[in-house]
């Protein structure tokens, strides 16, 4: 049994946007986030799910 999540597929990154704002996201790959700048929110990646609720966001600067 390994530690290792399974890997968030970058072409599925293309079809996603921000739920808040409807502009594009980017992938932060150490701390396994999808970013929305616009928004100022960053979008947990469990399990190589990507977790689209804004309850579920973490505020960034």
């Amino acid at each position: 049994m390994t530690d290792t999540a399974p890997a968030f597929d970058r072409r599925m990154l293309e079809a996603l946007v921000c739920p808040v704002t409807r502009g594009p996201l980017a992938y932060d790959a150490e701390r396994q986030e999808l970013v929305s700048r616009s928004a100022h929110l960053a979008y947990p990646i469990r399990g190589g799910i990507p977790i689209m609720l804004v309850s579920e966001a973490r505020e960034i600067d």
